[in-house]
């Protein structure tokens, strides 16, 4: 199932985008997606469903975030070999965790406010985890059965802000630098998550361009790994990482966002989204 809300902000409804790519309401199968909408047991209530019987939504309405109540949104750092060394990082050993705060969070075509004092607007498309199930100390082996399903996001970054310190939150966090949609697609949909073809354009010209094989830590290790320094609660995304392309990493001199550019981004299986740079 591809599951959405669209809508004006703060006024979505739940949905569903068919084999066609078709809109279709499902207010009338269920009042919200949110976080207890994505236990396996909800899930299969849903896959249940013929979506041929829903209404289609007519018109180009907004999508917000596909569901609510995420209760945190955690990221893996450098987590693509080749975008490391474009960042002039060493390759992690183990996955680097850092957080982004859930005010950034915003509809996948909702437009990236720059913040004030920014300098270095940076993109980055990612493949992002949604839980489905709490997960403590979870294996390898079971992780996926903790996953709900798969968005594509934009971990939109500001660059000076986050090199300030050996702390990369302060510039992960701003308001609309987290679009996440615009659907989650179920887990049953995407059998191998490390086959999936990636890419960005900023102004229609080709930024990034990748697949989730060359994740240094799979989604497998991912999932586990975060289990075991906390515990992931329905709801909560996990942002994997970027292959390189990023405006930092651009020779001989980088790439920064500017007001009325316009970044296009979409994973395989996943669709896409874009967002407009306007100044905040």
């Amino acid at each position: 199932m591809k599951l959405c809300r669209y809508g004006k902000d703060g006024n979505e409804k739940p949905g569903l985008i068919d084999a066609q790519g078709k809109l279709r309401d499902l207010s009338k199968i269920t009042a919200q997606l949110d976080a207890s909408s994505l236990s396996p047991r909800e899930l299969s209530r849903l896959a249940k469903i013929k979506p041929e019987t829903l209404p289609v939504v007519t018109g180009n309405p907004r999508f917000g975030v596909p569901f609510t109540g995420i209760s945190k949104y955690v990221a893996i750092g450098l987590n693509y070999s080749d975008h490391a060394a474009e960042a002039g990082m060493a390759v992690p050993t183990e996955p680097i965790i850092f957080f982004k705060a859930t005010t950034s969070i915003c509809g996948p075509n909702d437009d990236t406010i720059i913040p004030r004092n920014s300098s270095k607007l940076d993109w980055e498309c990612e493949l992002a985890i949604v839980i489905g199930s709490k997960a403590q100390y979870v294996s390898e082996e079971d992780s996926l059965n903790y996953v709900a399903g798969y968005c594509v996001a934009n971990d939109v970054s500001e660059r000076a802000f986050q090199l300030q310190s050996s702390q990369w939150d302060k510039g992960k966090g701003c308001d609309t630098f987290g679009p996440i949609g615009p659907c989650m697609v179920t887990r049953d949909e995407i059998p191998d998550p490390q086959a999936l073809d990636m890419w960005l354009d900023v102004n229609g010209e080709r930024m990034q361009a990748g697949n989730t094989r060359t994740m240094i830590f799979g989604v497998r290790k991912i999932v586990s790994y975060c289990s075991h320094y906390m515990t992931l609660l329905p709801g909560d995304v996990i942002c994997t990482g970027t292959p390189p392309g990023v405006g930092m990493g651009k020779k001989p001199n980088p790439i920064y966002l500017k007001a009325g550019d316009v970044v296009t981004l979409g994973i395989q299986g996943l669709g896409q989204q874009s967002q407009k740079i306007v100044a905040g």
